[in-house]
């Protein structure tokens, strides 16, 4: 299989294990907070570290080799704050809710509850699309080792959020848990969409390389700031969302130094 190939189906794989994050919903009746607001801590230190060791640091050194050190800095400063600035126009357009702030509407009417829940989800499906930028770009840089940790790495993240997913769903009044289940793996599946784009902007120029990867990087670097480490600390679980960081970030710095 050629670079675009692999890394098409490697997002679509990562993308794919959101649905995985429904399984323990067929085998316990409940959650606390202080889990997911875990777990969702340590989906962020993952997507940290894959943005700093995957996407930054690659980034840089094919920028220097196209335009110097010096300039090359500048271009990926550039990509980043191009890519956080679309994220952010993309947050400000589109009408969703975050995540532990979607959720929390029990005094609201059943038909608010119902759209904030289904607005959840969309939140979620939008910003696996830099997800996805992100691993197409990633292969599309030519290092095979890189690309494949940034997939299994943004694979794993992704199974928390599919249970952040299909929990929030199982509080809407006829939800079974598999339709929740499908749901969840459906959301993940946009990243093939961002997958494609990423490959295909990086490939068609050398110099397009450093870009790519920057906007990445700066789109993954406002979903973390802005959407899911404000939600881990919004129920008073800091601590353990802290922790799940740190773990998420040692473990896939550990990927790419042993797969990159």
């Amino acid at each position: 299989m050629n670079t675009f190939t692999t890394a098409v189906i490697a997002s679509l794989i990562a993308g794919a294990s959101t649905g995985l994050g429904a399984v323990p919903l067929f085998f316990f009746r409940s959650f606390p907070d202080r889990v997911r607001d875990g777990f969702l801590g340590f989906s962020a230190g993952i997507m940290l570290a894959a943005t700093a060791f995957s996407l930054i640091i690659p980034g840089l050194n094919a920028a220097a080799e196209t335009s110097g050190d010096i300039a090359g800095a500048f271009v990926m400063a550039g990509g980043i704050l191009l890519g956080g600035l679309v994220l952010w126009l993309i947050d400000a357009l589109t009408p969703h809710e975050h995540v532990v702030k979607g959720m929390q509407s029990s005094k609201l009417i059943e038909a608010r509850r119902i759209r904030r829940v289904w607005l959840f989800v969309l939140a979620v499906t939008l910003h696996n699309f830099p997800e996805g930028l992100a691993v197409g770009a990633g292969y599309a840089a030519g290092d095979t080792g890189r690309g494949a940790a940034l997939s299994l790495g943004i694979g794993i993240q992704n199974i928390p959020e599919g249970f952040a997913i299909a929990v929030s769903l199982l509080s809407l009044q006829g939800m079974t848990r598999t339709r929740a289940g499908l749901i969840a793996l459906g959301s993940g599946l946009v990243e093939p969409v961002g997958a494609v784009i990423g490959a295909g902007v990086v490939t068609a120029s050398l110099l397009l390389l450093p870009w790519g990867l920057a906007f990445a990087a700066g789109a993954m670097l406002f979903v973390i700031s802005h959407e899911i480490i404000p939600e881990t600390h919004a129920n008073g679980n800091e601590k353990i969302a802290t922790a799940g960081l740190f773990i998420g970030f040692v473990l896939m710095m550990i990927f790419d130094v042993t797969l990159g």
